[in-house]
């Protein structure tokens, strides 16, 4: 199954490679910059929401209470795409917070429309690298969980050190996530599923919460690609650890 712009989060701006073997030498960002046309509809979402939704990168540690006005679970999405899976979920969790990280304009401008459309209070946006988010913005241990969905499976053998599973990006995404807090990523690439399952089940701290692939969580809504896909016998494969 290939990747659909309008769902899911390849839509043209990937968290595809801050890979974690550069991590600590050179600074590499975590995405990789494709063309994108912002909608009218999306820059007046830009315009009206942004000053409310969109959270400025800075290189300190944010107040994530004072920025949802609560203290609630939190969890981060990398590379949310067009944003039509992060607001599905924000609508049918409340309780929970979302932190998407997303470098895509047109698709920072299409979830704020849909926060707009289905008056979501509990999702925050920030259009920035990834690493730099988690390293500067996100305390040690304070995530209840992290979503990667569908993030560029750079099919290409060669390519695939670029991939953004990556023992040391991992271990950085650990570091933010609570003891008991959970990890779930998805692919619909075979193998980049089967190294994501090597790279995570590597980790001294993770716990893998099925017996190797998990069921989709209910939570998670079926993309109308992924559907397409399915319904063709391609695979989509989740996976699902939690912190000791």
């Amino acid at each position: 199954m290939n990747h659909d712009p309008q769902d899911d989060a390849n839509a043209a701006e990937q968290p595809a490679d801050s890979e974690a073997s550069t991590l600590h030498h050179r600074r590499i960002r975590s995405f990789v910059t494709r063309a994108g046309r912002v909608s009218p509809g999306q820059q007046r979402a830009i315009d009206e929401l942004g000053p409310r939704f969109v959270v400025p990168y800075s290189p300190e540690l944010a107040d994530w209470d004072a920025v949802f006005g609560r203290n609630a679970p939190r969890v981060l999405e990398i590379g949310f795409g067009m944003g039509a899976t992060t607001a599905e979920i924000a609508a049918a969790r409340p309780g929970d917070d979302f932190i998407g990280v997303e470098v895509h304009e047109p698709g920072v401008g299409a979830l704020l429309k849909l926060i707009g459309e289905q008056q979501l209070g509990n999702v925050r946006i920030l259009q920035h690298d990834a690493v730099e988010v988690l390293e500067h913005m996100i305390a040690p241990a304070s995530l209840d969980g992290v979503h990667i969905y569908f993030p560029d499976p750079w099919h290409k053998a060669r390519h695939h050190k670029r991939r953004l599973i990556q023992p040391k990006f991992v271990s950085l995404l650990v570091s933010r996530v609570k003891p008991g807090g959970y990890l779930h990523l998805a692919t619909d690439w075979q193998n980049y599923a089967e190294q994501m399952l090597e790279v995570l089940s590597a980790d001294a701290e993770l716990e893998n919460a099925a017996d190797g692939y998990a069921p989709r969580p209910e939570y998670r809504p079926v993309t109308k690609f992924e559907r397409r896909g399915l319904r063709l016998g391609h695979g989509v494969w989740d996976l699902l650890f939690r912190r000791k």
